[in-house]
């Protein structure tokens, strides 16, 4: 079966079909990619296809990105984060990409032949932060969860958006909350559901993404009633992107996204399994 496209609730999708001979429904994996390269749901998907997974993986578009950015322009997008980083940026888009979420899941298991069991989730950057907000507000069931270079601490992202805009972020009351209500490094102890959770960080990826990682599982090991499903893998020579610029389009594979994709598939195959 080929790659199938499409739109579930009005958010953007590329579908990849199970692994081998499935009889019947199949599990299915959800995910969000990052504002970086790979930056759209096609592109992502062919970054990180997870080819050997018996699972339909399914890479929904985020909000403001691919066939939905602003004005159908990227540099729209740069002006919303010129204007406010924190508050007409990151948070909207995150928050939406949340929003969204149970509709576009309900149109997807109308449209794909997937099973009715817990969704398994997977975020790179920001991504990672939706992926984990669904996880705190424990409104649908997961199953597994892992992240790529995620965007732990809103905080923590706001740096490179300022080097990329070129002026520093004025940080006020309003974005302090907002930023609070995404740090999941702080809100460790919120996660009622305590499936097993990856998290795959670059070695070369930005130094203060790469100290929330540790911190989020430190935090999470002692909130965990088996803190061994909770698992952080490094990888080397990664950075925090996942492929060249623009990232709109699929393209091959590099070497270290070949390795975080080896890396997911087999994490995935034994947590189906189990």
């Amino acid at each position: 079966m080929e790659t199938i496209t499409g739109t579930a609730a009005g958010v953007p999708f590329t579908a990849l079909p199970p692994a081998g001979d499935v009889d019947g429904p199949a599990p299915l994996i959800v995910t969000w990619h990052m504002l970086d390269a790979p930056r759209t749901d096609a592109a992502f998907a062919a970054a990180l296809p997870m080819a050997g997974v018996p699972a339909w993986r399914v890479h929904l578009g985020m909000p403001m990105c691919g066939t939905r950015m602003v004005d159908g322009r990227a540099e729209a997008a740069l002006e919303l984060a010129r204007q406010d980083a924190v508050l007409a940026f990151l948070t909207p888009i995150a928050h939406q990409a949340v929003e969204e979420f149970p509709a576009a899941l309900t149109a997807l298991r109308e449209q794909l032949p997937v099973d009715e069991e817990p969704v398994s989730l997977l975020g790179a950057s920001l991504g990672g932060a939706v992926a984990l907000q669904i996880l705190a507000t424990g409104l649908i069931p997961v199953r597994a969860i892992a992240m790529v270079n995620p965007a732990l601490r809103i905080r923590s992202t706001v740096g490179p958006v300022a080097d990329l805009t070129g002026q520093p972020y004025q940080w006020t009351a309003e974005a302090e909350k907002a930023a609070d209500e995404l740090d999941f490094v702080a809100r460790a102890g919120e996660f009622r559901a305590q499936p097993p959770l990856l998290l795959v960080s670059g070695e070369r990826d930005r130094p203060e993404l790469r100290a929330d990682a540790f911190a989020l599982v430190d935090a999470l090991h002692e909130q965990y009633a088996d803190p061994d499903v909770v698992e952080l893998i490094t990888v080397p020579g990664l950075a925090h992107s996942l492929a060249d610029e623009p990232g709109l389009e699929p393209a091959a594979q590099r070497p270290t996204s070949r390795a975080v994709d080896e890396i997911l598939t087999e994490w995935y195959r034994r947590h189906l399994r189990s």
